[in-house]
């Protein structure tokens, strides 16, 4: 597969998931990101357009931990956003996967985001 065919089914892939799923006040849009060094998470409201929470492996905080974007990473990756999103006020959110499949880095974030208190 070559690379525009590889974006195109990307960004199919994230439009039929987007389209099912939409953040609101009380349930915002938990949009995770993985890079090939870090990784980035969001808490999102659509109807308002506003960001809510936002923590990402180069965050100041975070910065000094050494957090690899692999499963045992992004497990503790998910329990420190959790924190930084309760701490926020928000107690329940819509998953948001992106192009990526359930599985993996993912599943390990989503569980320790659950571990950490915030219900999906």
């Amino acid at each position: 597969m070559n690379y525009k065919n590889k974006k195109k089914s990307q960004e199919r892939r994230r439009l039929r998931v987007r389209r099912r799923i939409h953040g609101t006040d009380n349930r915002p849009r938990l949009s995770v990101h993985f890079s090939a060094k870090h990784l980035y998470a969001q808490c999102i409201n659509d109807d308002a357009g506003l960001t809510i929470a936002a923590l990402s492996t180069i965050s100041p905080t975070l910065k000094n931990e050494n957090i690899r974007p692999n499963v045992s990473g992004a497990g503790k990756f998910g329990t420190e956003f959790g924190k930084h999103v309760l701490s926020c006020g928000v107690k329940q959110v819509v998953f948001d996967r992106g192009t990526r499949k359930f599985h993996g880095v993912v599943a390990s974030f989503v569980n320790a985001v659950r571990d950490s208190g915030l219900s999906f």
